[in-house]
């Protein structure tokens, strides 16, 4: 496997944490906020619910599996962007030469 520079590296993990966090902090807002604004919520309806109870029973649940695919989809734009994608590893790894 070809080596990557220092720089390049440390500009990857920052990208991948900063992705991480950001879906912390959203998976938070989504699980807390609801609890926090209940009150607030409770004066519109999500199909025929109201919106506290609806978020807390399946809109958060649909926020994450949301954030699983974006965090996937994200993470392989990633990946392409800094040159540690799965298909360059897989072409490294078999024993290809690459062209330079």
């Amino acid at each position: 496997m070809r080596k990557i520079d220092k720089s390049i590296a440390d500009a990857y993990f920052r990208a991948r944490n900063t992705l991480v966090v950001v879906c912390l902090i959203i998976g938070g807002l989504v699980s807390f906020g609801v609890v926090a604004f209940a009150e607030a919520f409770s004066t519109f309806t999500i199909l025929g619910m109201p919106a506290h109870y609806y978020m807390g029973a399946q809109g958060a649940v649909i926020t994450f599996v949301a954030l699983l695919f974006a965090n996937a989809i994200i993470s392989d734009q990633i990946d392409k962007k800094f040159g540690v994608d799965e298909e360059q590893n897989a072409r490294v790894s078999s024993g290809k030469v690459l062209d330079h």
